[in-house]
């Protein structure tokens, strides 16, 4: 984060965290811990626990264990809703290695993202009531994202409004509540969780939006690129053009359209993509999110962890993987 102690102790959470995620997902079952362990093992950017480190900073100050516990939920969360969105889109690999679904079947994959659920739930009831309902109020919106991205738009609603509200109740609601358990935790002021809240909830659209540009430019993630545009899945840059309805994309939008099973017509659908005027527009998109998320830190104090903060939504429009 470019500051050394503040580095240091990121640096130190986060180890220390890793050891006791591993450890929540031991099981009775010699199978089921080795299932549970699948993605955690797999690595990840644990994006949701260093927000709950970093927005804890903006409080008194907070106890460890309560600190690892909120930690914990946040990523079992996330964790579990991947078994779940790895059946629910067929996936055959995350995070470079073979999905849960692939290797054991849908019925396994299911039952141990509900197993993380149920361990993510006795952590937070550690916690307290507060954190129970925000927890659930969380899964909710998950769930609900889930949903409306399965049934799609209604006839007359717009792809993109839709399409922004799916991400901000799939990716958004988990982000906005692991800054928002930080600062409880650490005893911070309604006026920083609400601050914290907000900043979260946007930063989500901006990690999700970013993660579109990457589907589609970027060679080195942990999935096939092309992979959402082979499944045809919504994104920005796909929604922006179909929304533009110029009539020089008919050729383009046929091919994103069209059957984009062989390797040679996903390349050359990612290559018009690509070279296309609408990567531009959409990367101009991320950007404009990641001003309202700076804007929502305006009334936390200066320091290292908000610059810490904007630092993040610098990164994730930069990213490339």
């Amino acid at each position: 984060m470019g500051n050394a102690p503040l580095d240091a102790r990121l640096t130190a959470l986060l180890e220390e965290f890793e050891e006791r995620l591993v450890e929540s997902a031991v099981a009775s079952s010699p199978f089921v811990t080795e299932a549970a362990r699948h993605i955690i093992g797999a690595g990840g950017k644990r994006f949701r626990p260093l927000l709950v480190f970093l927005a804890s900073h903006f409080g008194g100050e907070a106890g460890h264990d309560d600190l690892m516990r909120a930690a914990k939920v946040m990523e079992l969360t996330h964790v579990a809703s991947l078994y779940h969105d790895d059946v629910m889109d067929v996936a055959d690999v995350r995070r470079g290695a073979p999905s849960a679904n692939r290797m054991w079947g849908n019925s396994v994959a299911i039952l141990v993202g509900d197993f993380l659920f149920a361990r993510a739930s006795t952590t937070v009831a550690e916690l307290g009531v507060e954190y129970v309902m925000l927890q659930a109020e969380t899964f909710s919106r998950l769930v609900q994202g889930q949903i409306a991205e399965t049934k799609g738009p209604d006839e007359g609603d717009d792809p993109l409004a839709h399409y922004l509200q799916v991400i901000a109740d799939k990716t958004g609601s988990l982000i906005a509540a692991s800054a928002r358990f930080g600062g409880m935790v650490s005893g911070a002021s309604d006026e920083v969780l609400t601050a914290l809240t907000n900043f979260g909830e946007e930063v989500g659209l901006v990690f999700q939006l970013s993660d579109d540009l990457i589907d589609i430019t970027s060679t080195t993630t942990g999935k096939t690129p092309g992979t959402d545009l082979r499944e045809g899945v919504p994104t920005l840059p796909v929604l922006m053009l179909r929304a533009e309805d110029d009539p020089a994309d008919a050729g383009l939008l046929a091919l994103i359209d069209g059957d984009l099973s062989s390797d040679e017509a996903l390349d050359e659908a990612l290559q018009g993509l690509r070279a296309h005027p609408v990567m531009g527009r959409a990367k101009a998109v991320v950007e404009r999110h990641a001003d309202v998320a700076r804007a929502h830190l305006a009334p936390l104090p200066e320091g290292p962890a908000k610059d810490a903060l904007l630092q993040v939504c610098s990164d994730l429009v930069t990213r490339t993987s």
